[in-house]
């Protein structure tokens, strides 16, 4: 098997880009310290959402209870003819002959009487391609014929193939059928600072822009906002054999791997953006290929960096990730080939691991290397 570790040190600064149920910046205890934490959840996210600037609509599904409406806007833009409760019939029987387990969702309480009921939804967030989509609206109007019916066997099959990018990438799980799950091929660990860092408040007020304009002194609301700054390690891979397994196509598993790596390297997820416009890219991104066994090297930060007079945080975390990328080269074994993208006072510690590169040079030769290797894996 091939696969992928992508590295990340990222200065994040003021920001609460992720936060637990109080409101607090989630964090975690790692090396006896307390450390800032982005959850792998808000990170893929973030990726996914990358993703419509780097894919087509085509390679990009949809995740959501409301499958049916889905659908039915599938049916009607391939027939028109067809009203809108004919076509959420038509597109919850499809999805029922796939095994997707339906309900009717209630009605709200000022609903009219009168009022069409509502699209059945999952009991839970479905993950379908936009070919997936496509190829149900076609069964469903395909069983229009005199005494036809949905094909189960082949509704089935359609979500067992078709599968977009990111369906492919992060997996999909069918409560109602096991058969119709997808295993991820891509891994996201979550991001943890590569220091310790303490919690702190911003007091803010806000003017009443009519009171002060009549003179009057007093704020019109207070509060305070939770943050911390840090720099992060952050971690993911993915498994090219897995990829292509789920694509079915060498070329669509190397875009799939670079469009992963670049959406995930340049994402940020979006919590609290408007308060501390805390958007950021990368200081370091060092991407592997290894053929044994995907390996996270945050072990590098087990000990809290501390910044020493004349050194960075950045430039300390670089150096840390060096030594433990060689430690496990020399112990376990080495990638076979290792890329790097580094600005800054990242930039000569990480020189020893390969040539510095721009991004786009980045993603252009994971797409060659990747499409390289799924075809002899075919």
């Amino acid at each position: 098997m091939t696969y992928l570790d992508i590295h990340i040190i990222q200065s994040v600064p003021p920001s609460n880009i992720n936060r637990d149920d109080t409101g607090s910046p989630k964090s975690a205890t790692y090396g006896g310290v307390r450390r800032a934490r982005v959850s792998s959840q808000a990170w893929k996210r973030a990726t996914r959402k990358r993703f419509n600037l780097t894919l087509s609509s085509s390679d990009i599904g949809h995740r959501t209870k409301r499958v049916a409406d889905l659908l039915g806007e599938h049916i009607v833009a391939l027939d028109p003819a067809i009203d809108k409760t004919e076509s959420q019939k038509l597109a919850s029987d499809a999805l029922k002959a796939a095994g997707i387990k339906l309900t009717t969702p209630k009605p709200a309480k000022n609903t009219p009487k009168d009022a069409p009921p509502l699209p059945d939804e999952s009991g839970y967030l479905l993950f379908l391609s936009a070919s997936q989509y496509h190829a149900l609206a076609e069964l469903a109007l395909a069983s229009l014929v005199p005494e036809g019916k949905i094909d189960a066997k082949a509704a089935k099959a359609v979500l067992q193939s078709k599968h977009s990018i990111d369906i492919a990438l992060f997996g999909r799980m069918v409560a109602d059928d096991a058969e119709l799950n997808v295993d991820a091929a891509a891994q996201v660990a979550h991001a943890i600072s590569v220091q310790a860092v303490e919690q702190e408040f911003d007091y803010f007020t806000a003017v009443d822009d009519a009171q002060e304009r009549d003179h009057e002194t007093g704020a019109g609301m207070i509060g305070t906002v939770e943050f911390n700054s840090s720099t992060l390690y952050r971690y993911a891979n993915v498994n090219i054999s897995g990829l292509l397994k789920n694509l079915g196509d060498p070329a669509a598993t190397a875009r799939a791997a670079a469009a992963f790596v670049e959406s995930f390297a340049l994402s940020m997820p979006t919590g609290k953006q408007n308060t501390f416009a805390n958007r950021t890219v990368p200081e370091a991104v060092v991407v592997s290929v290894r053929d044994d066994q995907p390996i996270n090297l945050v072990g590098a930060f087990e000990n809290p960096i501390s910044r020493s007079e004349g050194s960075s945080v950045v430039e300390l975390a670089s150096t840390q990730l060096v030594s433990r990328y060689n430690d496990i080269a020399q112990v376990y074994s080495a990638p076979s080939k290792t890329w790097v993208v580094a600005v800054g006072d990242a930039s000569e510690p990480l020189a020893v691991l390969g040539e510095r590169i721009p991004v786009a040079q980045l993603i252009s030769e994971i797409e060659q290397v990747v499409q390289l290797s799924a075809g002899e894996s075919r």
